[in-house]
């Protein structure tokens, strides 16, 4: 997450709201958010893909993550519990 972000920033990082938005239109976003922390803040998005080339994808076409304002990494994940609605 950036602290202080400079306006070019915020243009990114309001690109990168817009681009959740869409994926969860389109039914591929589960859910986005950051944590709360006051330092060490980070975001988690899980998003459903085919298979790992196209959830890669999902990923770096995130504007912030293409623009190097944000980092991401990919993890595989598999809901074992969940509230209804959630499973499989």
């Amino acid at each position: 997450m950036v602290a202080d972000a400079t306006p070019e920033e915020q243009k990114i990082v309001a690109a990168h709201f817009d681009y959740l938005v869409a994926l969860r239109d389109r039914g591929a976003l589960i859910l986005a958010g950051r944590t709360q922390e006051t330092e060490g803040t980070f975001g988690i998005t899980v998003f459903e893909a085919a298979d790992e080339s196209s959830a890669r994808a999902v990923m770096e076409s995130a504007p912030a993550v293409a623009a190097g304002v944000f980092r991401a990494t990919l993890h595989a994940y598999r809901i074992a519990v969940a509230r209804d609605g959630l499973e499989e």
